[in-house]
């Protein structure tokens, strides 16, 4: 078993009282959610959608085998480092400084008992495509074609103007302006603008990918820590 150093007393300084108590509670969940499984995962996460990743939450929040619900904690990094611990000195539990010093940027924590291939096995698959959002960098070239355009009805033209599309109306079907073959509506590494990413939504282009990915494992018996990337 990893040495236990849950008496180490955690500071929280500059906060008042209300915000202090509640910055020491979440420490404790945190702890608390160590001693209560086997292992925790750090995980990243890319393109967010609340949408899409209720449905990971819910999947660990089912009882495994023996009765025990998985956790999820993310969105409060430098809390998650101080309740794990930075140093030897103030880890909670052997090894957790390894993980506290990865924990950066889009990432959070899954604390669980489930078998360590199953749930690796879950998230080597889960990856969804969505549409992008503004601000995104498209990953490729994106063109309009005029067989693009004519699919939708002459009521889309003045909306798809104001998207900055060069469109018109002939003979009752929405068309290019004369001379244009096609519309390069982003190019590869474009960051694209919120215009730019309503047009992408009505050709049904999805250039994001939500995907979740582990970055490494610690184990509760023994305090192994693991690189999973």
């Amino acid at each position: 078993m990893p040495k236990s150093k849950r008496s180490r007393v955690v500071a929280l300084t500059q906060t008042d009282k209300k915000n202090r108590d509640h910055k020491c509670s979440y420490v404790e969940d945190v702890r608390d959610a160590i001693n209560t499984h086997d292992s925790l995962y750090l995980f990243s996460y890319e393109n967010m959608r609340s949408s899409k990743f209720k449905n990971v939450r819910a999947h660990f929040r089912e009882n495994d085998m023996e009765g025990n619900a998985s956790r999820i904690m993310l969105g409060k990094n430098k809390l998650l480092q101080i309740a794990l611990g930075r140093t030897p000195e103030e880890e909670f539990s052997d090894n957790l400084r390894h993980v506290a010093k990865l924990i950066s940027g889009s990432v959070g924590l899954l604390f669980t008992s489930r078998p360590r291939d199953e749930v690796e096995e879950y998230f080597s698959t889960l990856s969804e495509t969505d549409f992008a959002r503004a601000g995104f960098t498209s990953p490729r070239q994106v063109i309009v074609t005029p067989e693009m355009v004519a699919s939708h009805p002459v009521s889309m033209v003045e909306q798809f103007r104001k998207l900055g599309l060069p469109v018109e109306v002939k003979n009752g079907r929405v068309c290019m302006n004369p001379g244009v073959e096609r519309y390069v509506l982003c190019k590869e590494g474009q960051v694209l603008s919120a215009e730019a990413c309503k047009a992408l939504v009505h050709f049904g282009i999805k250039l994001a990918e939500f995907k979740v990915s582990l970055i490494c494992r610690w184990n509760s018996s023994d305090g192994a820590f693991d690189m999973l990337e």
